[in-house]
């Protein structure tokens, strides 16, 4: 098999890419045994034709022969190197392993662990999906927060309330990605996350495809419980001994926590029992929308029903802050991800389609002890308190209001048919009352140097706070993945150790990998 990259197409031409392939080596239509698409981008840069990009991988008939006479760069010979999941270690396991948590890390290291015959069982704090979703949309209906199932808490974790993004920036030298893509794909995600630059699945198809995987991991033998809160642990000899599951002890060797970025009670009840955690830096701000329809044509420079819905990533520094566009969702909708009461947090959702006619991101500054302090929860304490602000201002409502308006402190009055793009209720009030105003500035700047870099993105709808972009917390593990408590395994975004659905799935499946290099499989249930 051979490997050919950078190979551009035109948009405007045809997209048949087997009448491409054949063109391109000069070849008979019958030499093209079979093709798969590796990678595909867009080329949307000034002065170039706006192209699709792709690398695939193409099987001749006589691949040796043309090989020989190949005088093309981008024409290699195929390297294939598949994931290798490790072989089961030699240290007996006598009770099965327990994951705390049901979001990206917990679900992939629950499935390979089950896979290869470990039977582990999950606790979730939250409901199964179809019940959580009732619970969502009575919440953003009616303001009837559930604090256990909601955006935030519930199968999938808060990934399935998200746009389904998978891109990252991790290196990945032993294959995990494809292989998560892959098992996405079996579970009913859209094939071509297997070769789009920025793949995405979108609310709508997660919340199909997480029902999928609990079942494959039920099949090879995991266990799954729902409405079931980690409430202590219990420790003996610097190891795990048992946990407290709702009001039922349960002795463990293996506790993996996937707990989630917003797990701030079992942040403090690890605390509480010595786990070591620290204070990790991370990012609040808003939430900016624009008509979809102005980001195309910034990014695009045209109009085109060809191309997906554009997106954008946009930085700046300015007095040793950075300010960045993080999470953005095409198409898609401002959400209340709230999950405690008497605070308000915000966050972004897209359907597989992204058809809402609204692009949002979230506009964040870094934010770092310098201004919390360095006690191991001052960073969650001070992402608590700037939510608490903004429920006592909008009474759970989001806050709304025009960037114009913000940078002149004018609460906005012309603001309708916000249900276009926001789930959850708003109000008009002058978001510069939420945050320091340090942040207020930095926020300012930052949106109008955006502004040089996108055509009008300074006359956006902002909404706030956003607070959650990831886990004000790291738990610290050693080389092994285990914690300074033997037969702990902090795991995934809200240990501190992912930033993402794949990072995230890719941390449960390094977690379930140093178990099985330690430990025999369960022999007894």
């Amino acid at each position: 098999m051979l490997t050919l990259k950078n190979l551009k197409v035109d948009i405007n031409n045809d997209l048949n890419l087997d009448n491409i392939l054949i063109k391109y080596f000069h070849i008979k239509p019958d030499d093209l045994v079979n093709y798969e698409i590796n990678k595909r981008s867009i080329d949307a840069r000034v002065g170039h034709n706006l192209s699709f990009i792709y690398e695939v991988i193409i099987n001749l008939k006589d691949e040796e022969k043309f090989l020989k006479s190949n005088k093309n760069k981008n024409i290699t010979r195929y390297i294939n190197n598949p994931y290798q999941f490790p072989q089961s270690g030699s240290t007996p396991l006598n009770k099965r392993p327990i994951i705390i948590g049901l979001g990206p890390a917990g679900l992939f290291c629950a499935y390979f662990l089950a896979k290869h015959g470990y039977k582990p069982i999950v606790y979730e704090r939250g409901k199964e999906i179809s019940q959580r979703i009732k619970d969502v949309e009575k919440f953003w209906n009616e303001s009837i927060l559930n604090e256990n199932s909601n955006v935030q808490f519930g199968e999938g974790g808060a990934g399935t309330f998200s746009d389904g993004k998978l891109n990252t920036q991790i290196k990945d030298k032993e294959n995990r990605i494809k292989e998560i893509l892959k098992i996405f794909v079996r579970c009913g995600a859209p094939e071509e996350i297997m070769y789009e630059k920025n793949p995405h699945i979108g609310t709508d198809n997660l919340r199909k495809v997480v029902v999928n995987l609990r079942n494959k991991i039920i099949d090879y033998g995991g266990e799954i419980h729902f409405n079931t809160l980690l409430k202590d642990i219990y420790i003996e000899g610097n190891k795990i001994k048992s946990i407290k599951i709702n009001e039922e002890i349960i002795d463990t060797e293996l506790l993996i926590l996937a707990t989630g970025h917003s797990a701030k009670d079992t942040f403090e009840m690890l605390l509480s029992n010595g786990i070591d955690i620290k204070n990790k830096p991370f990012a609040i701000g808003i939430r900016i929308v624009h008509p979809q329809s102005l980001i195309n044509e910034n990014q695009y420079k045209c109009i085109n029903n060809k191309l997906p819905q554009a997106s954008y990533k946009l930085t700046y520094n300015t007095n040793n802050r950075g300010i960045y566009s993080f999470c953005m969702c095409p198409g898609g909708y401002v959400v209340n991800a709230s999950s405690e009461k008497g605070r308000v947090v915000t966050n972004g959702m897209s359907n597989y389609l992204r058809d809402s006619g609204f692009a949002n991101s979230a506009i964040i500054v870094t934010i770092n002890e310098c201004d919390y302090g360095t006690k191991p929860l001052d960073g969650l304490r001070y992402m608590e308190n700037i939510e608490k602000r903004a429920y006592e201002l909008t009474q759970g409502a989001i806050a709304i209001q025009t960037f114009k308006d913000y940078e002149n402190n004018v609460i906005s009055d012309n603001l309708k048919n916000t249900n276009e793009f926001v789930k959850g209720k708003t109000i008009n009030i002058d978001i510069n009352k939420i945050f320091p105003e340090y942040i207020n500035n930095s926020l300012k700047e930052g949106i109008n140097y955006f502004n040089t870099k996108i055509k009008d993105f300074n006359k956006g709808i902002i909404l706030a706070p956003e607070t959650r972009t990831s886990s004000p917390v790291w738990i610290k593990r050693t080389d092994n993945l285990e914690s300074n408590i033997l037969g702990i395994y902090p795991c995934g975004e809200g240990s501190g150790y992912a930033g993402g659905i794949t990072s995230s799935a890719i941390d449960g499946m390094k977690v379930a990998e140093e178990i099985v290099k330690k430990y025999k499989k369960v022999e007894k249930c």
